[in-house]
């Protein structure tokens, strides 16, 4: 599955849900890496169809000025089905879409960061790789119509090249093992939004 569909926004209009506020321990991963996603698992062509999540993001401008001022936003994901997720696992992410040989991705350029509820502190996400991102601490399941909240913030330095056209993005991403022809595989889906970057 593309990332695009995992950062977009739902149109959703139902009323906000009560909250389970992002808190857990850091060491919570991903499901593991040998279960295929069920996207892998689709050979129909898009028969299987992810409408788990309801998600929501306030606070991304359509443009940010490069610098060292941060900008706050929050993310809501909301369980719409019917059904207990497991092995949830959340992440985080802020870069740009590569289209075309030569291009460069955003994140290297970037900081994410996000608000640690339990020590009242913000903590920053990095890949190995030094891209802006990684795993945000959370619940292990989600019930039926239960919430996760987190907020985040990000920036991106004023050294990056604007010799191009970024097509840049930052959302939050929850993963989860579903069932699909009679296999376990995971799914995920996002909440986020686009922006341009420019000189401040």
């Amino acid at each position: 599955m593309k990332l695009r569909r995992a950062l977009s926004v739902s149109a959703a209009t139902a009323a906000l849900l009560p909250l389970a506020v992002a808190a857990a321990p850091a060491s919570q991963a991903a499901p593991a890496a040998d279960i295929p996603t069920c996207y892998d698992l689709d050979t129909a062509y898009g028969q299987y169809h992810n409408n788990t999540f309801v998600g929501r993001s306030f606070g991304i401008p359509k443009s940010i000025a490069l610098g060292t001022q941060w900008t706050t936003y929050t993310a809501t994901l909301t369980n719409a089905s019917a059904k207990e997720l497991k092995s949830f696992a959340l992440s985080a992410k802020l870069g740009s879409y590569v289209y075309n040989e030569g291009e460069r991705d955003l994140s290297p350029y970037g900081d994410l960061q996000y608000w640690d509820t339990s020590q009242s502190a913000w903590k920053t996400l990095r890949q190995a790789g030094g891209n802006a991102g990684g795993t945000v601490p959370g619940p292990k399941t989600l019930k039926p119509r239960e919430s996760v909240h987190v907020q985040l913030r990000f920036r991106v330095r004023e050294d990056l090249p604007l010799d191009q056209t970024y097509d840049a993005f930052t959302g939050l991403v929850g993963t989860f093992v579903d069932r699909y022809r009679d296999m376990d595989c995971t799914a995920n889906d996002g909440a986020g939004g686009s922006f341009s970057p420019r000189k401040g």
